[in-house]
């Protein structure tokens, strides 16, 4: 997630639905398959804590480069205004982890370039 002056935020959120094709090992990290037109960033369930507070995902969870948009924070507070019923802050994903998902998406073929310059 970027914040982007200081009035939308760049986002993909997280799914613990698998797109994968098939043949690919399920690693930490980024997969990159331009010919098929695939780009993922996975966090392995329970195996790397992400966040500063040692934090791990319970599931294999995926973040899509497909699936980044851009979220205007106005309305983000609207539909989710009150932490902890609405959303909850488990932490703050730690500095190399974020830096590793951000090179994911900046280096794929499959992100789109408006958002890839925003990275």
């Amino acid at each position: 997630m970027k914040v982007i002056d200081g009035k939308s935020l760049l986002a993909s959120l997280p799914s613990s639905l698998d797109f994968r094709p098939t043949d690919v090992l399920e690693n930490h990290g980024c997969i990159e398959i331009p010919e098929a037109a695939f780009n993922c960033y996975i966090f392995q369930a329970k195996k790397y804590a992400v966040t500063t507070n040692n934090w791990a995902f319970p599931l294999n969870t995926y973040v899509y480069g497909q699936q980044i948009d851009e979220y205007e924070i106005s309305n983000l507070k609207d539909i989710y205004p009150v932490e902890g019923l609405d959303y909850k802050i488990i932490g703050t994903l730690l500095a190399n982890e974020f830096e590793k998902l951000l090179s994911c998406f900046r280096n794929s073929a499959n992100v789109k370039r408006k958002f890839k310059r925003l990275l």
